[in-house]
């Protein structure tokens, strides 16, 4: 038990000791709400990029943060909290929307799942769409809702142009859909996509990173008429 304590409070010590920057709250702060690229990062905090480097690195040995690869450019690697991070610190102010938005490529899979998890978890009223819509919401993401007692609508996927209200906070959760929409998406979750593999795991995997995202940051949403 006492063995125990003290690992964790060495972890949190060493997290508020990776914290103890403004420029490091301002990158955690900033990705709490969803995942960017380095270059991405750099332009929003107007930090050079040596400096952001070595910052990334500190955020990293304390294992805050991650890299992951772009399913879109390759070239590209997307920064993300590691779940679980940032538990013990308050979180930043609230934002506001009257509505928010999940976008994907297809919006045949991640985006419903997203907007399905959010309606359990929130009263704001959430939507989906794509940006090149499928003929139909994946098989794969019905079973995985199935499994997971998750009421999904069978709502056929849809553009975003055909979706989009003024004032929507767009969530994209897709690294593609994201790289196409470029500013227009507030916020990025960059979650893998389980189609081109197909399995069930793959499928489950993508419900639980979406599920951990909904629960961090619908607590921080406030509605707007």
């Amino acid at each position: 038990m006492f063995a125990d304590r003290a690992s964790e409070l060495e972890r949190r010590a060493i997290i508020h000791a990776a914290l103890a920057d403004p420029a490091r709250l301002q990158i955690t702060d900033t990705l709490l709400a969803g995942d960017a690229s380095p270059s991405e990062l750099a332009a929003l905090l107007a930090m050079p990029s040596n400096l952001l480097a070595h910052h990334l690195h500190t955020l990293e040995q304390a294992q805050i943060i991650t890299r992951r690869r772009s399913e879109g450019d390759r070239r590209r690697t997307y920064l993300q909290l590691l779940p679980g991070a940032l538990d013990s610190l308050a979180p930043p102010p609230a934002r506001a929307a009257p509505r928010v938005l999940f976008v994907c490529t297809a919006n045949s899979a991640r985006s419903h799942l997203a907007a399905a998890l959010w309606r359990q978890a929130s009263n704001l009223p959430a939507a989906s769409a794509g940006t090149h819509p499928a003929a139909a919401i994946h098989p794969g993401a019905i079973a995985a809702a199935t499994r997971h007692h998750l009421p999904l609508p069978r709502r056929r996927p849809r553009h975003i142009s055909q979706v989009r209200h003024a004032g929507d906070l767009v969530i994209t959760v897709c690294d593609l859909a994201h790289e196409e929409l470029a500013e227009a998406a507030a916020v990025h979750w960059s979650i893998p996509d389980p189609v081109p593999t197909g399995d069930p795991a793959s499928f489950d995997t993508a419900l639980a990173q979406l599920a951990d995202r909904v629960r961090r940051f619908s607590p921080r949403m406030v509605a707007v008429s």
